[in-house]
């Protein structure tokens, strides 16, 4: 597919595959600014060895996004860090409930720790199975599997995913 004067095959290779890229990048990241970020370093590596790729390179690029996601996630030292106590949220009707659901399982998936959440991501939202979730992360197959049991259990136990009943406005 690649080749050192392709640069017509890298264009429509980008135009075709960024939205799904873009996505995966967002699902990570939680920022769209990041996430354009994530993949525009992701596209300008796989520029670079354009020549050596052979068949379709979105698994190539996907594997690289995801390697430099978690490299940008172990340099960074901010003091970001997620507040103990969600604030009250406004009552609103059930168009409102469906989003704060979405939001709610956002940051829960936030919390958890990187590589967990890139297999999550990897198995339930780009519906990859658990051998391309091994290579693509380059960990063997039964490190999915425990990544995953593993983040579907915090998840579980997230209280902030818990079904909460209301009483006068009041959780109870």
């Amino acid at each position: 597919m690649g080749g050192s004067d392709d640069s017509g095959g890298f264009d429509e290779f980008v135009v075709a595959s960024s939205p799904r890229l873009l996505r995966s990048a967002y699902l990570l990241t939680h920022e769209w600014a990041a996430a354009e970020d994530l993949l525009q370093t992701a596209l300008a590596k796989a520029w670079f060895g354009w020549s050596r790729m052979a068949g379709n390179p979105e698994p190539y690029v996907r594997k690289v996004m995801f390697h430099t996601y978690v490299s940008w996630w172990r340099r960074r030292s901010f003091g970001e860090h997620p507040a103990p106590d969600v604030p009250e949220r406004p009552s609103a009707g059930d168009a409102q409930a469906g989003v704060d659901a979405r939001d709610e399982v956002w940051r829960a998936l936030g919390r958890l720790p990187r590589r967990q959440r890139a297999v999550l991501v990897l198995r339930y939202f780009e519906d990859l199975t658990e051998a391309e979730i091994a290579q693509v992360l380059e960990i063997s197959p039964g490190t999915v599997k425990s990544q995953a049991a593993k983040g579907l259990a915090r998840l579980r136990l997230d209280e902030s995913l818990r079904p909460t009943h209301q009483t006068n406005g009041v959780k109870a």
